[in-house]
């Protein structure tokens, strides 16, 4: 008889989502602070050389000292986080070495090491300017982004949010920022009551479906739908508008150019009929212990 693979723990598969997204987030972070401390690395490597210039001895490094860049790599959460994900680029990794040395050649960077002292606000600009005009337009990152991080394009947009947020105030990283108890519950409980009651929730789905057939719909259309739904029917603290307004944007940025349209069509009229039938009472789904 031959063996079977097991099948996977669907949430244990959600779980390691979430914390694909925070290595995704600890991964910038550490290529950005790995650039800035180059300089060091830069001026301990041109010093060394059997035949050094006065540009070799003379290596400025006062981006290796950077405010910004310290408070980073000093908060205590992001320490273990980086003993966590252990993210894959050293102190001389080649990408790191272009990188800072194209940055060196821009008049920001000449700007940021002609003034003297520490400006707060400079010493932030530059990490930003490193992560927005160096890290995220790099052709070889995104590549190695994408080798490494399957979420990678769809995080994007939300990683460059958060990463400028972190350059901002640098002790606001705290492992929860991704998932607390708060958002892990909700994730877990969405999951489990779209799973659960998936025929109950079609129940409401298919009378509003009109001249479509259901087996003809967009897999992830019908998901969302469901999701919506579940909202509706059981989370008590999520307002119906909010809801629909939520899955119309999901649905516009992962499914098809027709499915926000479709899915506010379908949810907005399972709202009515909740409300008209005085049945739109949230009620807390209880669902099969796992």
């Amino acid at each position: 008889m031959e063996n079977t693979p097991a099948k996977a723990d669907p949430i244990k598969s959600l779980k390691t989502q979430f914390d694909q997204t925070e290595e995704l987030f600890i991964f910038l972070i550490h290529l950005v602070t790995a650039i800035a401390k180059y300089a060091e690395t830069d001026s301990r490597n041109r010093s060394a050389r059997n035949i050094t210039t006065h540009a070799d001895l003379n290596v400025n490094v006062k981006l290796a000292g950077n405010q910004t860049l310290w408070q980073i790599v000093e908060n205590e959460n992001y320490i273990k986080a980086i003993e966590k994900f252990k993210p894959r680029i050293g102190d001389d990794n080649e990408l790191v070495r272009k990188l800072y040395n194209e940055l060196t050649e821009t008049q920001e960077y000449k700007a940021y090491t002609a003034e003297e002292g520490r400006n707060p606000a400079s010493e932030k600009a530059i990490m930003s300017f490193i992560f927005n005009d160096f890290v995220l337009p790099d052709e070889n990152v995104d590549l190695l982004l994408e080798e490494q991080f399957t979420n990678w394009s769809d995080d994007a947009a939300m990683q460059q949010q958060l990463v400028n947020a972190f350059i901002q105030k640098p002790q606001s990283y705290k492992p929860d920022v991704f998932l607390g108890d708060e958002k892990w519950k909700f994730a877990r409980d969405l999951f489990v009551t779209v799973t659960d009651k998936k025929e109950h929730l079609l129940e409401y789905i298919v009378p509003k479906l009109k001249n479509w057939e259901a087996d003809r719909i967009a897999i992830l259309d019908m998901l969302i739908l469901r999701m919506g739904i579940a909202e509706l029917l059981y989370f008590e603290t999520i307002p119906p508008k909010v809801t629909i307004n939520e899955y119309i944007d999901i649905g516009k940025e992962y499914s098809t150019a027709q499915s926000g349209q479709f899915i506010n069509g379908i949810l907005d009229n399972v709202r009515k009929e909740l409300v008209e039938n005085n049945k739109l009472h949230k009620t807390d789904f209880k669902p099969a212990r796992r």
